[in-house]
């Protein structure tokens, strides 16, 4: 071989009985630390949430460092779901103002909710997931899952959060322009109830950037590998239960 690459003999066993640096063999511990948290989160967790995962154990490597010895030994996070036919199209029937207004940030609890929905992939087709978050703790406070869109899934998450926390003060409901949202039983229900309805700009997800980012980690995390699921039932247990709370 060495003919071959015209190196000297004397040179290539010199240099493979090198000891190996410090960093390499500090890469190699920490390469095993990563494979712990890829495999942890089947392979979900890229090199940001792995980073805090060291960091966690009292390792103090950086997020670059981590995504270099990634890149050099294959590992890459795995990405959701492919987009799915979105709901709501054409006009609402009541639009009112948007008066969160992306003021994510609130002191005080129950002053602000933000509500959404989406969808998740089962082998029996399709399951639509409702959800109330309080701005305050990001803590799923009310919550309904069903195989249609009805306008009853969001009036029942709904009623579970009124139910739980029963707010005392007039409290702001945010959501998107999606039907089941400006309907007129939605608008009566926030009426009797002491809930301020606030929408967003038609087609501006960032103003619901809260909502979105909840049910794209709840995919990501606890969903993209628990497509056999057979009874809707057990998805919920499974699933959506595990999760509640967004950081």
């Amino acid at each position: 071989m060495c003919r071959v690459l015209k190196i000297a003999r004397a040179g290539y066993y010199a240099w493979l009985h090198e000891p190996e640096s410090g960093r390499t063999i500090e890469d190699k511990r920490l390469l095993q630390l990563i494979r712990s948290s890829y495999d942890a989160s089947y392979g979900i967790y890229g090199y940001r949430r792995i980073t805090l995962d060291l960091k966690e154990l009292g390792e103090s490597c950086g997020p670059n460092r981590v995504l270099k010895i990634m890149k050099n030994n294959g590992i890459a996070a795995v990405r959701g779901y492919k987009k799915h036919k979105s709901y709501g199209r054409g006009r609402p029937q009541i639009v009112p103002p948007n008066h969160l207004n992306r003021e994510f940030v609130v002191n005080t609890p129950d002053t602000s909710w933000v509500t959404d929905i989406t969808y998740i992939r089962t082998w029996q087709g399709w399951l639509y997931l409702a959800v109330v978050l309080d701005l305050y703790s990001r803590k799923v406070i009310g919550w309904s899952m069903k195989p249609t869109l009805a306008k009853d899934i969001v009036l029942d998450a709904l009623l579970m959060a009124v139910w739980r926390r029963r707010p005392n003060e007039p409290v702001i409901i945010h959501s998107d322009q999606g039907s089941q949202y400006s309907s007129g039983d939605w608008q009566k229900f926030c009426q009797k109830h002491n809930l301020v309805p606030s929408m967003s700009r038609r087609g501006n997800c960032w103003d619901n950037a809260v909502a979105e980012s909840f049910f794209s980690s709840l995919k990501k995390e606890r969903t993209l590998y628990t497509t056999n699921f057979t009874e809707p039932l057990s998805y919920q247990d499974s699933a959506f239960l595990k999760l509640p709370k967004f950081p």
